[in-house]
């Protein structure tokens, strides 16, 4: 629905209203008032969704992945600092041991996002295991816990050192679960359906299927008689010909996605209906039209979730914390700001491994600080154990 959302919307929202002789809305009449309001309100939203991420992706692009792509090629820079240290300088075993913890550390992010041939090397040459063997053993680990989880057995020919792989795997194994589920579920329906129906479960189905054709019918008159008013064909002048095959465009594009408030809106804006009109809409008319409103406002909902979890993903956010458009790009800047600061301070600390005082003192306050966050743990895991 991307493209229905860049329209000019009509001079005045749809609303109904109430009429000189009514003294109240109706339960349906309200209910309208309330969808129409929603969706109004999930297109704009839909939109700014839509602005922001194509902002999101300009700034990622021309400023975000340049800086990453530098801290990199830093923190490459920084492993063979502290390894030539290693080698040229005399430390005691506990430093060495920590040297070489900070090493692989610093590595091991570099192997895993690049898959970096030298740096998993030199993780290989300051690590007790080797990373191939070790990243084989963590999909291993986490083949059987998803494999009890999901209870299906993952296909032995998949690449357990790849995790996706073994996802896929899994995925596969539920899909034909699933279908399997499907096909035993359609025959129990094709056996129910050869059984003589009761009169009552007859009626109700006839009822289902009259609403939904009723549901359908009311779209289908506005789109009817927005086409016989606006069809280009029956005009001889140009311009308005031109005029009326742009909005026949709008109107096909509403009714392709059963878009009864655009609909409507297009009828208000070219006046064949107003507000008296919708007032006088009957509770059975105005039931239909709520149900495919209602519709139309799940799939709006439904599009807007599908553009803002790979956000919530990318920013790491928890499901009980909302994300807005509005908040992106300021979580963007915060980001950069942040790569910069650790882009400045590598670039110091690259300089520190060839003073052998300056890189001890180093030393002894990052392990000060591992300490630290180590007490720091254990005390929130005493919290969360009482």
């Amino acid at each position: 629905m991307t493209d229905l959302f860049k329209l000019t919307p009509p001079a005045a929202p749809l609303r109904i209203v109430l009429l000189q002789d009514q003294p109240n809305l109706s339960k349906g009449q309200q209910l309208f008032n309330t969808l129409v309001k929603k969706i109004e309100a999930s297109r704009h939203e839909l939109a700014q969704w839509q602005a922001t991420i194509d902002a999101y992706q300009q700034k990622v692009d021309s400023d975000y992945r340049p800086l990453v792509d530098k801290f990199n090629a830093l923190q490459v820079a920084m492993v063979h600092a502290l390894d030539q240290a290693l080698q040229r300088h005399k430390l005691t075993k506990p430093e060495r041991l920590f040297v070489a913890d900070v090493i692989c550390d610093i590595a091991e992010p570099l192997v895993v996002h690049s898959d970096d041939a030298v740096m998993k090397a030199m993780y290989n040459k300051h690590s007790n295991v080797d990373f191939d063997a070790q990243e084989a053993a963590a999909a291993k680990s986490m083949q059987a816990a998803m494999s009890q989880m999901f209870g299906v057995e993952v296909d032995e020919t998949a690449d357990v050192s790849s995790p996706q792989d073994v996802i896929d795997q899994i995925q596969l194994q539920m899909d034909k679960a699933r279908l399997l589920d499907m096909e035993r579920q359609d025959q129990q329906e094709a056996r129910r359906s050869q059984r003589k129906k009761t009169a009552k479960q007859q009626a109700r189905e006839d009822k289902q299927k009259a609403d939904l054709e009723q549901t359908s019918q009311s779209i289908r008159e506005v789109y009817r008689k927005l086409v016989s008013a606006l069809h280009p064909d029956r005009e001889s002048d140009p311009a308005e010909r031109a005029r009326k095959t742009g909005l026949m465009q709008r109107v096909n594009q509403a009714y392709d996605k059963k878009d009864l408030l655009l609909l409507l809106e297009l009828q208000l804006e070219l006046e064949h209906i107003d507000a008296a009109t919708i007032a006088g809409l009957s509770e059975e008319r105005l039931k239909h039209f709520n149900k495919i409103l209602k519709d139309q406002l799940a799939e709006l909902e439904q599009e807007i979730a599908y553009l803002e979890e790979p956000m919530r993903q990318m920013f790491q956010l928890p499901p009980h914390l909302m994300l807005k458009p509005q908040s992106v790009m300021p979580r963007l800047l915060k980001d950069i700001a942040e790569l910069q600061r650790h882009i400045r301070q590598i670039k110091k600390d690259i300089e520190i491994p060839g003073d052998i005082a300056v890189f001890k003192a180093w030393i002894k306050a990052r392990q000060r600080e591992a300490r630290a966050m180590a007490r720091d743990m254990d005390d929130d895991d005493d919290f969360r154990f009482f």
